[in-house]
């Protein structure tokens, strides 16, 4: 077994726990490069469209960046518990600051897809890590309140997220939208790079490239024919039958090599424990939900009513407000009540708030919108930090990495496939209406999609039902 320890976790037993403020503030700001990013695009695509065309593709924004994303964090996780945190939250950081800067510069919709792609490739290492280090720095009973602060960045970056990218759409310059990304990763970079230290012993480990390949070509198949059906090419056709098709041979085949790899992406091991079974699905859901409602409602908004993505972006930063709200409580929650109550809470205000969009979505209204999310946030804030902190505290040192990962991997996983389905929905409705431009054709579209989004809601809260009862409230 390689062991890693974090210089701050040894120093800790001897009153230096001052040690991990500035690795903390760190791993803030590398989680506000991947929320920054997330809610700046959103309010932005309108103007991205009309500069670049290719309003049936917008959904590629988010799906090639979410499955770069999916299928690069559990290989990221595999590496961090062999030669440690810090060289892959840094390599992920230079990796998102290229494909920022890359984007900038796209001078057309299939060249911004690409790129995004690269940003994706950095996520997958930002955000897994971040949560990771946070894990192993800070105690059980310590994350509830340090979870409350890593929250807290998603509402900063509801406010200069939205604004900047409704500022950036109004002037005609949605470009700065990724440039704004280079300076705050050069900042978290060079925080980590002077505080964060590790001891760790080096062993070769052999790279699982069968995966990987077999996990990149089981998604996109499948993601390629949910998008593009419909629309490029007829559901019932031969490119439909071949995207499904390989897709699903693709994963099937990854998941007989992975029970006989060594060192596999994803240790299905661990999924037969039902925590972390079911935290997995859980994740998968939080991140189909919140696609549904990031990604298409800022359209649904600006083309429905004509008002400026400013005013769209911070209907939908509601969402964002609600979550760190919540989840600043839920250590002391959870702590009091056990993991499963709190998260079953949280996502039983979640679903109601997103029945409550989708029987709305006929009437848009920011304001109605607005109130609508910020609920949706605010019991996801309730469900998002207990489900990962239970995962977290099932396993030891060696393993929360891969739990970790396989969590982000989920919900990355859930955003991709997710997005895949509403975009398919959306593209099918549009198919039917006067034109993607037409105010009613994108009400009765951005409806349907809300609705799908209810129904992962629900989903996701029959899996909550089934969380461990024993062992719920946490100890360490």
């Amino acid at each position: 077994m390689t062991v890693i320890v974090p210089t701050s976790v040894a120093r800790a037993s001897v009153g230096l726990r001052s040690e991990r403020g500035p690795i903390l503030g760190a791993l803030m700001l590398a989680t506000g490069l991947i929320a920054i990013d997330a809610t700046i695009l959103a309010t932005a695509v309108p103007s991205i469209v009309r500069d670049l065309g290719g309003y049936q593709q917008f959904p590629w924004l988010f799906s090639a960046y979410l499955l770069a994303q999916a299928v690069s964090v559990p290989i990221y996780s595999r590496f961090a518990d062999t030669v440690g945190r810090k060289p892959i939250i840094l390599i992920g950081i230079a990796l998102f600051l290229l494909g920022s800067a890359l984007c900038g510069f796209a001078g057309s919709m299939l060249w911004l897809i690409l790129f995004r792609i690269v940003q994706g490739l950095g996520a997958g290492a930002v955000t897994p890590m971040s949560m990771t280090i946070v894990g192993d720095i800070y105690t059980v009973a310590e994350r509830a309140k340090v979870q409350g602060y890593i929250a807290s960045v998603w509402g900063v970056s509801s406010v200069v997220g939205p604004a900047l990218g409704g500022v950036f759409a109004q002037l005609g310059a949605w470009r700065w939208i990724f440039f704004v990304n280079v300076p705050l990763c050069a900042l978290a970079a060079w925080m980590l790079l002077t505080h964060y230290r590790e001891k760790k012993q080096v062993q070769r480990h052999r790279i699982d490239v069968a995966g990987a390949v077999l996990l990149t070509v089981g998604l996109t198949g499948v993601i390629l024919g949910l998008l593009e059906g419909g629309s490029a090419w007829a559901w019932i056709s031969v490119p439909s039958a071949a995207c499904f098709g390989i897709g699903a041979l693709a994963l099937i085949v990854f998941f007989f090599v992975e029970r006989r790899t060594a060192e596999p992406i994803i240790d299905f091991a661990l999924v037969t424990r039902r925590l972390i079974l079911i935290t997995t699905i859980i994740a998968f859901g939080i991140g189909a939900l919140l696609i549904g409602v990031t990604s298409f409602a800022p359209a649904y908004l600006e083309g429905s009513l004509g008002i400026v993505p400013l005013l769209s972006g911070l209907a939908v930063a509601a969402l964002t407000l609600g979550w760190p709200i919540a989840a600043g409580y839920s250590g002391r929650l959870y702590l009091r009540i056990g993991f499963r109550r709190t998260a079953l809470l949280g996502m039983g205000i979640s679903t109601v708030a997103a029945i409550a969009l989708a029987v709305s979505g006929p009437w848009p209204n920011p304001f109605t919108v607005a109130a609508i999310v910020f609920a949706l946030g605010f019991g996801l804030g309730w469900t998002s930090a207990p489900s990962l902190v239970a995962a977290q505290a099932s396993v030891g040192w060696g393993e929360r990495g891969v739990v970790t990962g396989m969590s982000a991997f989920a919900r990355s996983a859930g955003s991709a496939v997710g997005v895949a389905i509403l975009g398919a929905i959306s593209n099918a409705v549009i198919a039917q209406g006067v034109g993607p431009q037409d105010a009613a054709t994108i009400v009765a579209a951005s409806t349907w999609v809300f609705v799908g989004a209810a129904v992962a809601a629900a989903l996701t809260f029959i899996a909550v039902l089934f969380m461990p009862r024993d062992g719920a409230v946490p100890s360490e």
